[in-house]
């Protein structure tokens, strides 16, 4: 049977389990299995992602943006692991809370240098 992940899967929003926005699917990570067969490991988000994915003069703007927004470059997408994913409609639904997912390298920089430095920034509802 042919799958066509790119078509299914590349650019669909990613909601999690209580229908909050994660993301959108930029890019697929595959993975090789002991009898080295490639399966999907897991789904990547975020300007890193894109940009690796898109190639070119645009692609190189976004990964060097993604990679100033991170402590440690180069930024590396938000991975959401595929056993996360309860199914693909219109959308990528999961599994789990967005809040239970590895952060997004460039979300927790930006968290640390700025959200975090406005006043009364603690006391917000995440």
């Amino acid at each position: 049977m042919r799958v066509q992940l790119a078509k299914t899967l590349l650019d669909r929003q990613i909601v999690d389990v209580e229908g909050r926005l994660v993301g959108r699917v930029d890019d697929i990570a595959f993975a090789v299995d002991d009898e080295g067969f490639p399966y999907v490991d897991c789904l990547l988000t975020g300007p890193a992602a894109l940009g690796r994915r898109i190639g070119g003069r645009a692609g190189r703007l976004l990964v060097a943006v993604a990679d100033r927004f991170t402590d440690d470059p180069p930024g590396l997408p938000r991975r959401v692991p595929l056993a996360q994913v309860a199914r693909v409609d219109a959308v990528v639904r999961l599994r789990c809370r967005a809040a239970d997912l590895p952060p997004s390298p460039s979300e927790s920089w930006l968290r640390r240098h700025l959200i975090d430095r406005i006043p009364g920034a603690s006391r917000a509802s995440g």
